[in-house]
């Protein structure tokens, strides 16, 4: 993935990883990575918290709409 875009953070990968979902279900590459909010309190190990949801930069569009569209229903 070229020119990555942090779409928004949530707080718990569970819920990273069910907006990954709708996201690929639109067609949209995506990744969920732990924020940088608690770096050096685990030495960079990850163990949860919060999560960043990734697209290409060309996708961040599609990506907001769909999911504005999601939480609207």
């Amino acid at each position: 993935m070229d020119d990555l875009v942090v779409l928004e953070a949530v707080p718990t990968e569970t819920e990273a990883e069910l907006i990954c979902s709708i996201l690929r279900n639109a067609g949209i590459h995506c990744l969920q990575r732990q924020t940088s909010f608690s770096g050096g309190m685990t030495d960079g190990l990850p163990v949860g918290g919060a999560r960043e949801i990734v697209v290409r930069g060309e996708d961040a569009g599609k990506a907001r709409e769909t999911l504005e569209l999601r939480r609207r229903s």
